[in-house]
């Protein structure tokens, strides 16, 4: 007689609370993220940002760490009217260190102050975008304005985030959940909690790199939405490293997807078959029955299926991870034929760690029953995977920051510190699990034994009950057939039907009650599921960390960008508002000492305003024959850049259209001349938001 399978009811009110925290974390930590910060930096160009040159160069050349995809319109080149500068086409320009590339100029274009705006997508797939300005023959003012919104931002950009964090989430639940049940415990393939944890998974990932699909033409290009359903920019996508390693995953989840049927289908049926053989159902994994031990034709082929299923999973699952590796930070800078495959593997042991982890959570919290000998087996696998994870991340972290510095003052190297004491706190708990998993190898037989008594007897007590229940409910009409059906010798196959529909439905009941009474009748067991849900808590936060990380700029080529900007791009801004500084002079003649009081205004990079006022030592205005003034970036090497500013009135010098080019520390030279032969040049830091 076959027993009718018990449902399960709705998620706890628990792994309920850790999704919703899980989905909350996500997009927080996408949002908090802004914009993916360049991986590719501009480490220097020709001319130099803020640089003055006498005569208009034939190319403007630009030089990445890395290799970029510069369309014909990746670099624009514009005059202080905002007009079109350069010949459109980007080439490459062999020589020197690092990918340089290079833009003609028209001939004979005039002085004055050009932008040099340029968006590129780099080599480990994340758009990258910026400006900088340079002068010919002297600076002068422009009505060109850059728009501060980085590549890859806004809405396109927060949904770009959410779907990446949900791929890698999904990865995790559908490579771990998997290898949990072949590997830790086999008769949860049986189990429909976790079938639809891993089916989730798939799904998921799926979803996510369809979502990444559609939207990389926006995320890498205009940043409007509706470009995501663009026919041509989505074939422009395909013949991307990004768009084929996307179009590979695709694929592979397809053979995932086959994979996860045979799983949950034959050897399922496989497994349930087993167990059926055994009073109840209860059996562990090394109280094999008869038809499947080692020896037997029916273990061989288990042995068989098990050991093809988990090759089969492997390749797929280590397919999957090279479609990561191979299009993002392992695919670029240093060593990438090395940190590829240690890439490949760091992400395989994520998921089994963490992905496992949470079929445990499942399995501990969803399903009536679960074997002490497989939470022990996830025990040893973790901390496997914990020692593979910390050894390829230690690579990883050398290759990515590549100096002391770069670890504390780069927001890689901060991300990378807050992912360490994650894993720190992490594996804390992992050793508070690993302990409670100790005490539910010995106390649990006891437990089970002590809780046996008295199950039997209330199982025992809920089945008369039952019975007698069913005896009184039958309806009048069915036990008149089954009196005449008595006189006559003939069977009653309706109500017969069903009195032993309702007997198994009962049965199945009472069997899960009584699992369910012997799983939480074991403290330690319930210690180590509370320990496992504080574990996953703390991966969900980890994982967006990770998420966050793969779209940060590297430390290394972070530092490089610092020393081509002189620090500017990492600085923090000056305080907003105008600059007002107080310079005390002494030129030595008569009359020779006062104060020269600066105003700029708004002291920002751009257009910008100056007013000197020359006091006298009465506080009056003193009337000097002349004033000069200059400003000097020397973290940049940028200046002196001359400012001639004109007699307004007695004491009071102004100078109009300054163009500062860029934000930053600079320093302010006023020289104050009071005769013929005496003058006195001061100097002041100032800065320049």
């Amino acid at each position: 007689m076959t027993a009718t399978a018990p449902r399960f009811g709705p998620p706890s009110l628990t792994v309920r609370l850790l999704l919703v925290v899980s989905v909350l974390v996500g997009t927080v930590f996408t949002v908090l993220s802004g914009t993916a910060s360049a991986h590719a930096a501009l480490t220097a160009s020709d001319p130099a940002d803020g640089a003055v040159v006498a005569t208009a160069p034939k190319d403007i050349t630009l030089t990445f760490s890395e290799e970029v995809s510069l369309g014909d319109n990746g670099v624009r080149v514009l005059d202080p009217a905002g007009k079109r500068a350069d010949a459109g086409k980007v080439r490459s320009a062999g020589g020197g260190s690092g990918a340089r590339y290079a833009v003609a100029l028209h001939a004979g274009v005039p002085d004055g102050t050009y932008t040099v705006a340029w968006q590129a997508v780099s080599a480990d797939s994340h758009p990258v975008s910026g400006a900088f300005t340079f002068s010919i023959g002297a600076p002068s003012k422009t009505t060109v304005h850059v728009s501060d919104d980085e590549a890859g931002g806004g809405l396109v950009g927060v949904l770009y985030g959410t779907a990446r964090y949900a791929s890698y989430a999904g990865f995790i639940l559908l490579v771990g959940g998997a290898a949990f049940v072949l590997g830790c415990w086999q008769r949860g393939a049986s189990a429909r909690p976790l079938q639809r944890l891993v089916v989730r998974g798939w799904v998921t990932i799926t979803a996510a790199t369809l979502v990444l699909l559609l939207l990389r033409t926006p995320y890498t290009g205009s940043g409007k939405l509706a470009d995501a359903f663009d026919l041509g920019g989505l074939q422009d996508v395909l013949a991307t490293k990004e768009g084929a390693a996307l179009i590979s995953r695709l694929l592979l989840l397809g053979a995932a997807a086959l994979f996860i049927a045979v799983l949950f289908g034959a050897y399922a049926k496989r497994e349930v078959a087993a167990g059926s053989e055994q009073p109840d159902g209860e059996h562990t994994d090394s109280e094999q029955p008869d038809s499947e031990q080692p020896g037997t034709d029916a273990g061989k082929e288990k042995q068989d299926l098990t050991f093809g299923l988990a090759i089969g999973g492997a390749v797929v699952a280590a397919g999957i991870a090279a479609t990561w590796a191979l299009s993002e930070h392992a695919s670029t800078g240093i060593q990438p034929g090395l940190a590829m495959p240690v890439d490949v593997i760091h992400l395989l042991a994520v998921a089994t760690w963490l992905g496992g982890l949470t079929a445990l959570l499942v399995a501990l919290y969803r399903t009536p029953y679960i074997e002490a000998a497989a939470v022990r087996r996830f025990s040893g696998t973790a901390f496997v995977s914990v020692v593979v994870l910390a050894a390829s991340g230690l690579y990883q972290s050398w290759r990515q920051v590549g100096s002391w510095s770069a670890l504390g003052g780069t927001s890689y190297g901060q991300l990378l510190l807050v992912k360490v004491g994650l894993v720190a706190v992490l594996v804390g708990i992992a050793y508070f699990s690993r302990r409670w998993t100790g005490r539910l190898a010995t106390t649990a037989p006891e437990a089970v034994a002590e809780t046996e008594a008295g199950s039997e007897s209330a199982i025992a007590t809920d089945t008369e009950a039952a019975q007698e229940t069913e005896s009184v409910t039958v309806p009048a009409a069915a036990s008149a057939g089954t009196a005449a059906d008595a006189e006559t010798g003939t069977a009653a196959p309706v109500g017969d039907t069903r009195r032993a529909t309702q007997l198994e439905r009962q049965k199945a009941a009472l069997a899960t009650a009584r699992q369910k009474r012997l799983r939480d009748a074991d403290p330690s067991r319930s210690g180590l599921r509370r320990s496992v849900l504080a574990e996953a808590g703390v991966a969900v936060v980890l994982l967006a960390v990770t998420t966050i990380l793969t779209t940060t700029e590297p430390g290394r080529t972070a530092e490089q960008e610092a020393d081509r900007t002189g620090g500017a791009s990492t600085a923090a801004p000056a305080t907003a508002g105008p600059v007002d500084v107080l310079l005390p002079f002494d030129t030595g003649g008569e009359n020779g000492k006062g104060t020269a009081e600066v105003y700029i205004s708004p002291a920002r990079s751009g257009d910008n305003l100056m007013h000197i006022y020359v006091n006298g030592p009465d506080k009056q205005p003193l009337d000097v024959p002349e004033v000069r003034a200059s400003i000097t970036l020397k973290a940049q090497k940028i200046g002196p850049l001359p400012i001639a500013p004109k007699r307004f009135a007695p004491g009071h010098w102004s100078a109009e259209n300054i163009q500062i080019p860029l934000p930053g520390e600079w320093q302010l030279q006023v020289t104050v001349r009071t005769s013929d032969i005496d003058e006195q040049t001061v100097y002041k830091n100032v800065k320049i938001g």
